[in-house]
């Protein structure tokens, strides 16, 4: 099965493509022609997510699904929350973002956080939502160049790396996009 992935984010794809192995094939918002800014303006994660794949389906008429991802720490109310991406500014740079976070919780002692993932999957008009949570905690410096985003800073709960230390293929196996993935994974082969 073809579907799009309402996506320009490099990494999401590969991390995507890794998680879903060959169940189906993604085609990218570059392969069906769509180089438009898909707007994310909503005030929840599951919201942006639906709003995504919504605009794909009734601007494209194609099978697709989007996720939207946030970090939500505990003692900042959930900050980043659905501001994740551009906590820092719309340049969307993932160090200004930590380090605004990381100045943030200098003097908490809660450093309580989750990653929350909502995919929204759209197909021949039916709209289904699925999402993905791990709990952790923010750390206070950066550690690992592997994943993107918060990765480096965000440590799992039970674990003694962060993301940005594991291959994708170990993040995969627990990350909040990988909860959320197994969940669409497991409606897709039901259908």
């Amino acid at each position: 099965m073809k579907l799009c992935f309402a996506t320009n984010n490099i990494h999401k794809l590969q991390e995507v493509q890794t998680m879903l192995g060959d169940t189906f094939s993604l085609v990218t918002l570059a392969e069906i022609g769509c180089t438009d800014d898909i707007p994310e303006t909503r005030s929840t994660i599951a919201e942006n997510s639906a709003q995504k794949a919504e605009y794909i389906w009734e601007k494209y008429g194609i099978n697709c699904f989007s996720d939207d991802t946030g970090l939500e720490v505990e003692s900042l109310n959930g900050e980043p929350g659905v501001l994740s991406a551009r906590y820092a500014g719309p340049q969307r740079n993932a160090d200004d973002n930590m380090d605004l976070l990381l100045t943030k919780l200098v003097t908490s002692d809660n450093r309580k956080a989750k990653f929350k993932t909502v995919i929204t999957l759209v197909l021949d008009g039916n709209y289904n939502q699925f999402e993905g949570i791990v709990e952790g905690e923010i750390i206070a410096e950066k550690k690992g160049d592997q994943g993107f985003g918060y990765d480096p800073i965000f440590l799992p709960s039970g674990y003694e790396r962060t993301f940005a230390e594991m291959t994708m293929v170990e993040k995969g196996k627990l990350s909040h996009r990988a909860r959320a993935f197994e969940k669409l994974n497991k409606f897709l082969k039901e259908l």
